[in-house]
């Protein structure tokens, strides 16, 4: 395969958020619901005491700019009001009430600034990897965009040529939707480049601004969770088809999964107060299957080694602390513990989505690594689809 990364670059939200911050403000805001009796008990159980976003706290739990009672909605409340015997007056009173109550904030409020911090820390991810493996951005070739949280056209590609700047002759990739796989399907995808043309540069940029979906309103146990989980970050590596100085892996294998008939799990729903991540109870069950799936990859791709395979580290994206748990209970006979010791690490702060696994890999990467260390990456998303790459220290 003979595809060779440099070290990925980092870049979190600058903005801490606390786990007890966000309680308070949920507290506030639904006293009464079914579960707020348990909230300070959720929350301990995801183990995240803080994340960082893009923007403050503030900037997701604010009104919108416009009022409560929309325009178009005052005329029925008037006539409404009018019928059951109020007067004039008493109307007059009663719509301005109403519309002096805030309303939730509209898609577009939600959504321009966050996408503004996006292509911001997208261009500093990618200065960073560049700087990293000892390149400017007139040697990239190829880019790989992912950002599915904040949807533009033209995207973050288009941004990051005009930032960078790129070379006009540059192949540019988007993947908007990839998600929380984007880390191991843009290493997948940036291999296949560079195995054509091994002299190609492959620059891959993740941005996702994953505190969009906090959305105020909601009183769901599931909204609750994703309020909890979600943290914003912006990742970016290089990859090349001949390793360089600054080269630190080499990918040799790569694996996709899909589930059909699983769309519904976990999916973005678009609404009039901006996108709202929706999940599934029975979505870690079927993760857990992609999970198994793997192992029997592994297996076969390993089945004629002259002694017993397994890898010295072990860089995953499952999604939650659940599958995580399964991987451990579930790696095959004879595997080392503590594989998963650096996802666990990434996940104390927060879910990151599509830039988790290169999070993780840079974690790993920092704590120094052994030249021929054995390592798999693997990240599962909504769809229900998974990849893996297998790859060795350099």
């Amino acid at each position: 395969m003979g595809a060779y990364l440099c070290p990925p670059a980092v870049v979190h939200g600058e903005h801490v958020v606390r786990t007890d911050q966000i309680v308070a403000e949920v507290r506030h805001r639904h006293p009464h619901a079914p579960w707020a009796s348990r909230i300070d008990g959720i929350a301990a159980s995801t183990g995240i005491a803080g994340r960082g976003w893009m923007l403050p706290l503030a900037a997701a739990a604010a009104p919108g700019r416009g009022p409560g009672l929309r325009t178009p909605a005052a005329g029925p409340a008037r006539e409404a009001l009018a019928h059951d015997g109020f007067t004039d007056a008493e109307v007059d009173r009663a719509i301005a009430a109403l519309e002096a109550i805030p309303a939730p904030q509209t898609v577009q409020e939600r959504t321009a600034p966050a996408w503004a911090a996006v292509q911001a820390y997208g261009e500093r991810a990618a200065r960073e990897a560049l700087r990293g493996a000892g390149l400017d951005a007139g040697d990239v070739d190829s880019v790989i965009t992912s950002n599915s949280t904040t949807p533009a056209l033209p995207g973050l590609d288009l941004a990051l040529l005009n930032r960078l700047p790129l070379r006009r002759d540059v192949l540019l990739l988007p993947a908007t939707q990839w998600a929380c796989i984007a880390g191991t399907r843009s290493l997948a995808l940036a291999a296949d480049l560079v195995a054509a043309d091994p002299d190609r540069v492959v620059l891959v940029v993740i941005s996702e601004a994953l505190s969009t979906t906090y959305q105020p309103a909601d009183d769901t146990l599931e909204s609750l969770i994703v309020r909890l989980l979600f943290a914003d970050t912006a990742v970016a590596v290089v990859i090349t088809g001949r390793p360089r100085a600054e080269s630190t892996l080499r990918l040799d294998a790569v694996w996709h999964h899909t589930l059909p008939g699983t769309t519904d799990l976990h999916r973005l729903d678009t609404r009039d107060d901006g996108t709202h991540f929706v999940m599934d109870r029975r979505g870690p069950r079927a993760v857990q299957e992609t999970v198994a799936g793997m192992w029997q990859w592994l297996r076969e791709r390993h089945q004629d080694d002259a002694r017993p395979w397994h890898p010295d580290l072990l860089l995953a994206h499952p999604g939650g602390t659940r599958v995580l748990e399964y991987m451990e209970e579930t790696m095959p006979d004879g595997w080392p513990t503590g594989l998963l010791a650096y996802s666990r690490d990434s996940y104390t702060t927060g879910n990151r989505g599509g830039a988790a696994v290169l999070d993780i890999l840079r974690r790993a990467y920092d704590a120094g690594q052994k030249a021929g260390s054995r390592t798999v990456l693997y990240a599962a998303a909504p769809g229900l689809t998974a990849t893996a790459v297998e790859g060795e220290w350099l």
